[in-house]
Parts: C-alpha cells; structure tokens; sequence
C-alpha cells in the first residue's frame, strides 16, 4: 500500500477509479484524463482498478501510482470478489484521504459509492454509456440511492444531464464531453469518393441500415467502407457480407473488420456516416469531426447532436427517418462545394474536445472544494 507520508501535503490529490484500463472509449477516456491530471502542477494521481481484468493498454505518465486488490477477481465467485472489493476500495480511499474521487462506470459507480459510504470525500461519478440505460431492478434502485450522496454529477452529453435531472441522481451535474481523438491530416493524401463508418458490429449500429441505404442511392463512383469487427460473440459480420452479396454490391460496399489503426479510414474518405440507435458519447463522430469529416447521423439518445451543428458541419437526421437519411446523404454526396463548406466549419467543435480543454474542464469541476477532512476513526 502506498505509504501517505510521503506525500507533499500541499498537492491536490485525486483518485480515479474505474474496472480496468484495457482498450475501449470508456477506458481510453479515463486514460487522456489521468495523464492530463499528472502534469498539472502540484496535482498527485492515484488510480484504483478493481475490475476483473486489471489491465493497463495505455501508456500512462510514471508519476501515476497505481493501486490493485491483491485478490483475484473470478467469475466463479463474483459475489465474493465483489464483497472483498468493498473494504479494499474504503481502505485505499482512507489511508490515500484525497481531495477528489472520480469514478468511471454505471456498475461501478454503485460500488464505489457503497464502499465509501459515510466517509468525508467527495465523490464525482460519471455514467459512460447510453444515459437511460436499464441496469437491471438492483443496480436501478441502487444508482436511484447512492448518485444523490455524490458530490457531483458528471453526464456526457445534454440529453444526458436532461435524464440525470428527471430522475434526480443528483442537484450537482455538469456536462462534460469526451476528449476527442485527434486524426492528424496525411501528407499528400488524396480524397477518394468513400463514405465511411467505424464502430464495433453490434445491433444498435444499424449497419445493415446503412448498407441498405447506400445501395438506394447507388452512386456509381462512391464507395461505402465499414471498419469495425463483431462484437463479443457477434456473427454480424457473416449476416452483413450476405446482405451485401443479396444487393449485388460486392463492388461498392466493404467490410474492412476490426483495425489498429482506422485513422487512414478516416484520411481517405469523404464523408462519414452514422446510424446507431443508442449511444453514450459517440467517439467516433468525434474522430471524424477531427479529421474535418462533414458527418450525417440519426439524431440518437445521445451525443450526435452535441458533436454536429446541423446544417454547418453536417445532418442531424430525425431517428429512423431513412428516407431523409438517403436525401441528405445523397445530396452530401453529389456536392463537393457543400461537403467543403461542412468541412470548413468544423474547427470550432474540435477546439471544443481537445484534450486538455477536457481535462481542465473535468479538474475544475472535481476540485470544487479541496479541503480534505481528515480520516475518520474506525
């Protein structure tokens, strides 16, 4: 255990906790946060993981100390891992007495809140998937209880602070964006006539929509590129290759599967397209804006529309409304002084999610108050 009395006392402390660091936007988020948080001045970092999978798949700033239950998580026994990961939360918080507590993660976020119940630290929490998202009878009346004790809300998107007020999780909410990945611009890249969407093959996506779509249009010298790979016990990608094969446009539609690096994707294309249903913060539209993409997309719950101006940087298309999609789509498509007037207009929405403005965003809110009471007695 880290030993507190070596810590420069006059330093804001803050702990973050959340399951894991291994690859995904939620996990990439908390990453860019706590790397910021380090080069602050006079700013100390602590990461709790407690999740199953304690994995680190970002590189992190070595002044960060991290802190792991040294039991093992296993689903074999999950009540019992869960039960152990109580008291290894509230001793950790105790003994680290920080100034701010961020947690990341519907589930979690109970957790944390239960495990430090009744002790003097301020907790900031943030849901990080669809904001009405059904966590199951238990952990909906659980987040019913605990998100009031919270110092602070943190939503993803103003629908999502709309939902946080109705069900009032909390008077202290604060909606925060996630800081978005930059797409730097390839040198000597030439555009092709691509239209592109990324993301895991997952229901919610609506891919199958999208390729319909586009076979509608059927714009002889453009291409629908689809990057992404099934999703855990997905088969997606098998249904998708036969609906392509059944609309004849094997030449025009491809399936690309999982890729390291999709920021050549993104360099490449034209346009981006989204039609996902349910979304928490939609990172990718954010990735495409960056890489100064026009974007059309369903105006889902939530996040489409805080990362596009409708009209400016691209279409916000009323849910489910396809036959708009492919009128606006289409128009994207067959005007090149449009697409390069969206494209112009979106240096404002990148300023808005860089990282460090993220970051300063998220510091300024958690350290609302610094004074740390000190460790109570057991």
């Amino acid at each position: 255990m880290f030993d507190t009395k070596d810590i420069n006392q006059n330093k804001i402390k803050i702990a973050c906790v959340i399951h894991s660091l291994s690859i995904g936007g939620m996990e990439r988020v908390m990453s860019v946060l706590l790397n910021e948080f380090a080069v602050m001045t006079s700013v100390e970092v602590h990461l709790l993981l407690i999740g199953k999978k304690r994995e680190v798949h970002f590189d992190l700033h070595p002044a960060i100390h991290i802190h792991k239950p040294e039991f093992e998580f296993t689903d074999y026994s999950r009540s019992i891992s869960t039960l152990k990961t109580i008291p290894f939360i509230r001793r950790t918080i105790q003994e680290l007495e920080p100034n701010a507590i961020l947690s990341f993660g519907e589930y979690w976020n109970n957790l944390v809140l239960l495990s430090l119940y009744g002790l003097p630290y301020p907790v900031y929490v943030s849901d990080r998937s669809q904001p009405n998202k059904n966590l199951g009878r238990i952990q909906n009346r659980l987040r019913n209880w605990l998100y009031p004790k919270a110092k602070g809300y943190i939503a993803q998107t103003n629908k999502a602070m709309e939902i946080a007020k109705q069900k009032n999780w909390n008077s202290n909410i604060k909606v925060i964006g996630n800081p978005i990945r930059c797409i730097p611009e390839a040198a000597n890249q030439v555009k092709e006539n691509w239209v592109v969407t990324v993301g895991r093959l997952i229901k919610t996506k609506h891919i199958d929509e999208l390729i319909t779509i586009f076979a509608r249009i059927n714009q002889p010298d453009w291409k629908l590129i689809i990057v992404g790979g099934n999703a855990k016990k997905g088969i997606l990608l098998k249904e998708y290759e036969e609906l392509i094969s059944k609309l004849q446009m094997q030449d025009k539609i491809f399936l690309k599967g999982s890729q390291s690096d999709v920021a050549p994707f993104y360099q490449k294309s034209k346009l981006f397209a989204f039609t996902s249903s349910s979304e928490g913060f939609p990172n990718v539209i954010g990735e495409a804006v960056s890489a100064k993409l026009p974007v059309i997309a369903y105006d889902c719950v939530a996040g489409p529309s805080d990362l596009i101006q409708d009209e400016i940087t691209g279409y916000l298309i009323p849910e489910r409304n396809e036959q708009l999609y492919v009128t606006r789509l289409k128009q994207l498509m067959e005007n090149e002084s449009l697409r390069a007037k969206m494209s112009a207009n979106t240096d404002s929405i990148r300023l808005q999610f860089d990282a460090s403005v993220i970051a300063a965003q998220f510091f300024q809110f958690i350290t609302q108050t610094t004074t740390v009471k000190k460790k109570p007695s057991l």
